[in-house]
């Protein structure tokens, strides 16, 4: 029988990962590092936020052009304002299950218990999807191919009003169902005040 003897340590430089590998390992692991150092961080992201989106919109007025890049920024940060504003879960839907509980004669809860709102989007990834969609929008804008020609006061005339519907039928749901998108607090129950007299017998 022929045996073929493999040289020490080549079965294991076969799974060793390359360096790119490596690389992009060490980046992801960093940037999550980042991320999750930045969560308590609110004010100082959403600066960050304001002043790359300033430069963002400055850039494209300089250049006059990107137009179609421009509204589909506004209508992706729309669209992560509306589902910032809104609840987990659907107060119609919560209303209706409510609803079933009384007619199957289930233990009703207790309307003032506290319920903090619960958003369907979180702060910290509204945060970071609208920093990203920032991010991309300004890389697009140093490719022409993105620059496509349109007439842009009907795109802005378009998102002014798509901006004041989608607002005004988000105002009507909160009124109607009465709810605030922002927790205001707990309410707590405060016994009597101690004005700290001392009966003398």
């Amino acid at each position: 029988e022929n045996l073929t003897m493999e040289p020490p340590g080549a079965g294991e430089s076969l799974s060793q990962p390359s360096f790119f590998t490596k690389l992009g390992n060490t980046i992801k692991a960093r940037t999550q590092k980042f991320l999750d150092d930045s969560v308590p961080h609110k004010v100082p992201r959403w600066a960050f936020l304001a002043i790359t989106l300033a430069g963002y919109l400055i850039r494209t007025y300089m250049l006059q052009g990107w137009y179609i890049i421009t509204y589909a920024l506004g209508i992706y940060l729309l669209n992560l304002l509306i589902a910032f504003l809104s609840p987990k879960i659907d107060p119609a839907i919560a209303q209706y299950e409510e609803e079933e509980d009384e007619d199957a004669g289930l233990p009703m809860k207790n309307s003032e218990e506290f319920k903090p709102f619960i958003r369907r989007l979180p702060e910290f990834k509204a945060w970071l999807s609208a920093q990203r969609a920032v991010f991309v929008a300004t890389f697009c804008t140093f490719f022409q191919a993105f620059n496509v020609p349109v007439f842009w006061p009907i795109l802005v005339m378009y998102f002014c009003v798509l901006f004041g519907v989608s607002m005004k039928r988000q105002i009507r749901h909160m009124i109607k169902y009465k709810y605030l998108p922002f927790t205001v607090g707990k309410p707590t129950h405060k016994g009597k005040e101690d004005k700290g007299a001392v009966v003398h017998t």
